[in-house]
């Protein structure tokens, strides 16, 4: 692997950590999710900046971007759009949403009902929309990351379980330490507006074909078979759980082998290490599996589970 590809992506990360204090591991969850062609579903409670950390992203990146407010009156034709009789032409012409675009940050998705979530469902797979049957295709670097805040706040509907495994990952958003916050209020205390992106200085990527270059580097890392052996056992033993209900699909084994190359990529290795895999394995696993009621009762969690199942399977040589 060349060094252009780990400077390339460190800049990026540099960039984003100007307006970003902390959060250093959602920013690595994210760049790798951009390799991978991944959609991205971040949690955390308001104020942790999950919409100015995709926002960034996408200045630094020069792509185009648009934000929806996800609300419980929201219609499906608010996100795709709609076709529309032209008295000029006397034809139906279509007016698109705001889904046409490269990023789009679905925000707080999930205070807005199922039939509106499930209108994401053929964008985040096929990368197209469907309006009156007839598909519309989208930008090929099209990429969702939604935000949600904990499931247990009022006003606020679960994902259904076929959307949220297309979800690539699932990054947790972690309140920042004493020394990150007083950061934090010190910078942006003092009139910094965090949403001026112009005013910042930042230094966006150049334009081209970088991403075709990014990803031609991922195909270049090396797969062992050992670690593929690795990524199954891992994925059976989340079915094998006792304290599991429902265990990650193989759409979750084919994700965690993915997001590791790229990893590996990022990181300028031409080859995957079982630490690659095990620092992908919680924000890949989390959301694929349900735990059993009797094991959210003892105060068990997905990251735990995981964790136990980290460390009880044998790493290979």
């Amino acid at each position: 692997m060349g060094e252009g590809l780990k400077n390339l992506m460190d800049q990026l990360a540099s960039e984003i950590s100007k307006v970003i204090i902390g959060q250093k591991e959602a920013v690595v969850h994210l760049l790798v999710s951009l390799l991978a062609r991944g959609h991205v579903l971040m949690e955390g409670v308001p104020g942790l900046g999950k919409t100015l950390l995709a926002k960034t992203l996408a200045h630094v990146l020069r792509a185009e971007f648009t934000r929806i407010q996800f609300t419980p009156d929201m219609m499906p034709a608010d996100i795709l759009g709609t076709q529309v009789f032209d008295l000029q032409s006397r034809s139906f012409q279509l007016r698109k949403g705001p889904i046409f675009t490269e990023i789009l940050l679905a925000d707080e998705i999930n205070r807005t009902p199922p039939k509106t979530q499930a209108a994401l469902l053929e964008a985040m797979e096929e990368r197209q929309v469907s309006i009156d049957g007839k598909p519309h295709p989208l930008p090929e670097s099209f990429m969702v990351v939604a935000t949600q805040n904990p499931i247990e706040q009022e006003g606020t509907y679960p994902l259904p379980e076929a959307q949220v495994d297309r979800f690539l990952m699932k990054i947790v958003l972690p309140y920042p330490t004493a020394s990150e916050e007083r950061e934090i209020i010190g910078r942006y205390g003092r009139s910094v507006s965090a949403h001026d992106l112009e005013s910042m200085g930042l230094r966006r990527l150049p334009e081209g074909e970088w991403a075709v270059r990014l990803r031609k580097a991922v195909g270049q890392v090396k797969v062992e078979e050992g670690i593929i052996g690795y990524v199954q056992t891992l994925v059976e033993q989340t079915r094998n759980s006792p304290h599991i209900y429902l265990g990650v699909s193989p759409r979750g084994g084919i994700s965690l082998l993915k997001t590791s190359r790229c990893l590996a990529a990022l990181e300028g290795r031409g080859y995957i290490t079982p630490d690659d895999v095990k620092r992908m394995a919680l924000p890949v696993f989390r959301h694929r599996m349900i735990l059993r009621p009797e094991a959210e009762l003892e105060g068990l969690t997905p990251d735990k589970v995981i964790t136990r199942i980290l460390d009880a399977v044998v790493v290979p040589r």
